[in-house]
């Protein structure tokens, strides 16, 4: 009998400490330690700054519309007179805009040069800016506008020189110089005032925007 009360005693002893860390083991996960509440803080802040980025980004969102408001500009402009080159409206601002150029000068000069592809280049393909005196030819319009707008920007070495730190008329008097076509940097020009103004899109953008704050 003496011994079995001993063996009860002994384990009564083993088994006190294991409850006893079994318990505080269980209490572990409801504590909210400082680095816990620091590294919650830090998610909500990085969720919520990356949502207000998603959702409010003004200054993206208004280059796009400015985009689209001239590439509307320009394909209403070849619609209304029935030319071929209508639907390249967005091509022809983003050339321009890689390249540092009004967005109205291609489509002014392929106006000028074939009514808007209507009378394109006869002996090459996809010429409607009377690139290289009609002998050079292009893949598609896609290409014809690129590389257009490319030398026109003066980003060509090869042609830098006739183009690059231009003004509009200047680049246009290289493009078909005076003693060749008489006022054809003047009547380039005329042509880009009735596709719309330089600031047309900005102006307006910005004036739907101070409307709706």
């Amino acid at each position: 009998m003496k011994n079995n009360n001993l063996i009860r005693f002994a384990q009564s002893l083993v088994l006190l400490p294991v409850m006893t860390i079994s318990l505080s083991l269980s209490g572990i996960h409801n504590i909210r330690t400082p680095q816990n509440v620091l590294a919650q803080k830090v998610n909500i802040e990085a969720d919520g700054s990356l949502a207000l980025n998603q959702a409010v980004n003004p200054e993206a969102d208004l280059r796009v519309k400015n985009l689209e408001a001239r590439a509307k500009a320009i394909d209403a402009y070849f619609a209304k007179r029935d030319m071929p080159l209508e639907g390249v409206g967005m091509k022809m601002v983003q050339a321009a805009e890689d390249n540092d150029l009004d967005w109205r000068l291609l489509p002014a000069i392929a106006v000028r040069e074939s009514t808007g592809g209507k009378n394109a280049c006869d002996r090459v393909e996809n010429n409607s800016f009377g690139w290289g005196s009609c002998k050079i030819g292009f893949k598609s319009n896609e290409e014809a506008i690129k590389t257009v707008a490319k030398n026109l920007g003066g980003n060509n070495p090869n042609t830098a020189h006739h183009y690059d730190n231009k003004t509009i008329k200047q680049i246009l008097r290289a493009y078909n110089p005076p003693y060749i076509v008489p006022r054809y940097a003047e009547q380039v020009m005329s042509i880009m005032k009735a596709i719309g103004t330089e600031d047309m899109a900005i102006k307006t953008e910005i004036e739907i925007a101070v409307i709706k704050t």
